[in-house]
């Protein structure tokens, strides 16, 4: 058992029944009464932000988390995603909630999935930052039409919806932002 004087960022712990990932704390002393911490902690499995305040030197269970990468096999039905370790070739398959942007996966793309070391379960699947997809169908843009930052809709060969660039044709690869889906520049080949 590990105490609060063992917080640190991106510490995983067990609290209320549930994983928890330290996000940010800060160890508070004040004139009166007993020291505490104070901490905004991420829930693994809903991704919910809660500030917690501990009391200093409670006692709290650490759990261990493993990151690894694995690529990007294929999708069954609509919500399971099927991923291959790259080191052993084991495979596995991860529901689309546990995903950060399902929508821009592809075949043969890496993600790292988040597990918990003792059960081994997947926790959470992160993409990359950035993504360079092919735009599959967007509108021609008009020559000479850039007074103004204006955007058009496009389909990636993904098949997820974004906003690109008048300039933007089929057949370009561009890169995309997966935290906020933005558009970021067009990818020379």
């Amino acid at each position: 058992m590990a105490t609060t004087a063992d917080f640190k960022n991106g510490l995983c712990i067990k609290h209320n029944g549930d994983l928890w990932k330290i996000e940010s704390f800060q160890h508070v002393k004040p004139g009166k009464g007993p020291a505490f911490v104070r901490t905004k902690i991420r829930n693994l499995n809903t991704s919910k932000l809660l500030e917690n305040t501990f009391t200093a030197g409670v006692k709290i269970e650490i759990v261990r988390i493993e990151n690894r990468t694995h690529q990007f096999l294929y999708q069954e039905g609509s919500d399971t995603y099927h991923f291959m370790n790259q080191k052993n070739y084991e495979q596995i398959a991860i529901q689309k909630h546990l995903i950060n942007a399902p929508q821009y996966l592809k075949e043969g793309s890496t993600a790292d999935i988040m597990f918990h070391a003792e059960k081994e379960q997947p926790l959470s699947c992160t993409l990359p930052i950035n993504v360079n997809l092919k735009i599959e169908f967007t509108e021609p843009g008009e020559k000479g039409n850039t007074a103004t930052n204006a955007l058009k809709p496009a389909t990636t060969e993904t098949g997820a919806e974004i906003k690109v660039p008048l300039f933007i044709n089929q057949g370009d690869t561009v890169k995309i932002d997966t935290i906020n889906g933005n558009y970021l520049e067009r990818v020379k080949e």
